[in-house]
């Protein structure tokens, strides 16, 4: 199974993003009272919801560190993968309320020049929050973690609404009212696609759906292991981060059990090394 201490590392990150939201959000609605600039204070807003997102993330991954139990003999791996899912609602609410926002600015453009103090608040709020996706998704990366990648896209949609936030906020000193509304158009439908590839992802792992270009590589490499006649099944399903793989091969009738063992054996380290699968259960039949 997956180390514990993979899903320690990922706590990390949500944890840096969780203390930056606090802080942003802080900083963007006072900022944004000060200078009367309502995109500042709809980012500040926005990043409120976001300390959700995270707290919901936290929670997952702590589930996920809980060992196997009576009732969870494979341990609590996918609270990660919920976690995830919970986030990409949240995202999507953001999405279609930053969408809402952009379409009424059409219909109702404002008219209101607000302080450039506000612009250069959310141009370096955005800096920082580019800074936070980028440590995340290296994190993601490098533990596999669906919860972090979830994390990461939220870090990166958040920029993208700083940045447009900026611009919106220098059109109105040149003039050009219109550009606020269509930048925020275009970033809602970007927070939109990236929650709902998060949504696609992390329900199909929860109905144990696989890749099946990765399933066939690995079907290779258990028909390539010498003492493998044939393979009746194979499927994999992933926990969490966990890929966890059941397969039936047949074998020579007159092989004994330490023969059939070591097959086995075989197997289990073969797709362990190569395909970095957490579990391997397989059941040797004779052909």
């Amino acid at each position: 199974m997956e180390n514990y201490s993979d899903i320690k590392q990922s706590e990390k990150g949500a944890w840096l993003s969780l203390l930056t939201y606090i802080l942003l959000s802080a900083v963007k609605l006072f900022i944004g009272s000060i200078s009367g600039s309502q995109a500042l204070l709809a980012d500040g807003l926005n990043n409120s919801t976001d300390i959700i997102a995270s707290l919901a993330i936290l929670t997952g991954l702590k589930i996920s560190r809980r060992p196997p139990d009576s009732n969870h003999g494979y341990g609590h791996f996918r609270a990660e993968t919920v976690a995830a899912l919970v986030a990409s609602f949240i995202m999507l609410a953001v999405g279609f309320q930053v969408l809402y926002q952009g379409v009424n600015k059409f219909i109702q453009p404002s008219l209101d020049t607000p302080d450039l103090i506000a612009a250069w608040t959310a141009a370096a709020c955005a800096v920082v929050m580019i800074g936070v996706y980028r440590y995340n998704i290296k994190l993601a990366r490098r533990l596999n973690s669906n919860a972090m990648h979830a994390v990461a896209q939220d870090n990166r949609s958040d920029a993208l609404v700083s940045m447009g936030a900026f611009i919106g906020i220098i059109g109105s000193q040149f003039g050009i009212p219109w550009l606020d509304p269509l930048t925020a158009t275009i970033v809602g439908l970007l927070i939109c696609k990236t929650a709902w590839d998060i949504f696609r992802k992390a329900t199909h792992d929860l109905t144990d759906g696989f890749d099946a270009g990765r399933l066939e590589l690995m079907k290779q490499t258990v028909a390539e292991i010498e003492g493998v006649e044939s393979i009746k099944d194979i499927k994999a399903r992933i926990h969490g981060n966990n890929v966890l793989v059941d397969t039936t091969v047949l074998v020579d009738s007159s092989l004994n059990v330490v023969q059939s063992h070591d097959i086995t054996e075989e197997i289990e380290d073969q797709l362990k090394d190569r395909h970095h699968v957490s579990t391997v259960l397989v059941h040797i039949e004779p052909l």
